[in-house]
This record gives structure tokens, sequence and C-alpha cells, in this order.
């Protein structure tokens, strides 16, 4: 069973920074893409940023360039550097991994909360 294990996650005031970092564990085929993706209260899950494996290739939301950062390191863990927080970033985060032969995994999510 694929796990995706999110951290990171808390509470910031605007203008700050905070790294979340995403584990997989478990079996799975080799990894084409992972990304994050954020949902905020009453809104629907929302695009933030990915990284292709291979290349690495990335792309982020227009909401979050030149702020967010996400990269990878070679024992298969996300990362997503957050700079220059704002309150409209207040969501929870998830991870997603996409498999080259198919199946995608979502983890359970970490919250960020940007407030003074």
């Amino acid at each position: 069973q694929v796990q995706l294990a999110e951290s990171g996650g808390g509470s910031v005031q605007p203008g700050g920074s905070l790294r979340l970092s995403c584990v997989p564990s478990g079996r799975f085929f080799s990894i084409s893409v992972m990304s994050w993706h954020r949902q905020a209260p009453g809104k629907e899950r929302e695009f933030v940023a990915e990284i292709n494996w291979s290349g690495p290739v990335t792309a982020y939301a227009d909401s979050v360039k030149g702020r967010f950062t996400i990269s990878r390191d070679n024992s298969n863990t996300l990362y997503l550097q957050m700079n220059s927080l704002k309150p409209e970033d207040t969501a929870v985060y998830y991870c997603k991994l996409a498999t080259s032969n198919g199946p995608q995994y979502w983890g359970q999510g970490t919250q960020v909360t940007v407030s003074s």
C-alpha cells in the first residue's frame, strides 16, 4: 500500500516561510510526476506546483510563481519551499504522486495557516 506522508505545515505570519516535505512509502512503479495541491475552506482543491521526475521540469500556478519552489531529492522526497507567504495561501496542502504506469496517490494533507 502506497502512503504519502506530508509534514512541515504550521502557522506563520504574513511574509514568513515554511518548507513542506512529502515522503512516499510502499511499493509503486516508477514516479512520473509529483505535485502539490491545496484546498482552502469552502473552495475546491487547486494545483500549486509540480515536478517531472526525470527532468526535472517544474511548473507553478500563477498565484505562487516567484514565491514557492518545488524540488525533490534522490530519496524520492518532495519539497515545497514557501516564501513571502500571504493570508490567501492558507489551506490544507496535499502532495500527489503519479506513476509511470497510471496509478496516482494522495497524501492526507498538512495545514498551512498564514495570519497576523
